[in-house]
């Protein structure tokens, strides 16, 4: 699926998987910085630092990035669901995004 430029976050969001998304988003982005990133998310949210790690590295880059929610995105996950590139933000007719107050 790499090949097709499209990358899934599922699961809870942790540093490890964060380390190989932003990773994947810099090579798209090297591959072809003006085609877009399609990203995928089935997250119940997670670990906060990790998830700004991905956040920040789908800003920084060049290529825009359309998110798509399939099953559910909440917490850290809503909040990658809402970075993606303006007008290309989505979500499956049975997908559930749950937004809540910050903690802390």
């Amino acid at each position: 699926l790499l090949k097709e430029r499209i990358i899934f976050i599922t699961g809870p969001v942790e540093d490890g998987m964060a380390t190989l998304v932003c990773a994947q988003l810099l090579f798209l982005e090297a591959e072809n910085p003006k085609k877009e990133i399609n990203l995928y998310i089935n997250s119940p949210g997670g670990v906060v630092t990790s998830g700004m790690a991905i956040y920040d590295t789908m800003q920084f880059i060049k290529p825009a990035v359309s998110t798509l929610c399939i099953g559910q995105a909440a917490s850290m996950g809503s909040l990658l669901l809402t970075a993606g590139h303006k007008d290309m933000r989505f979500a499956t007719p049975n997908a559930r995004i749950m937004v809540h107050q910050p903690s802390g």
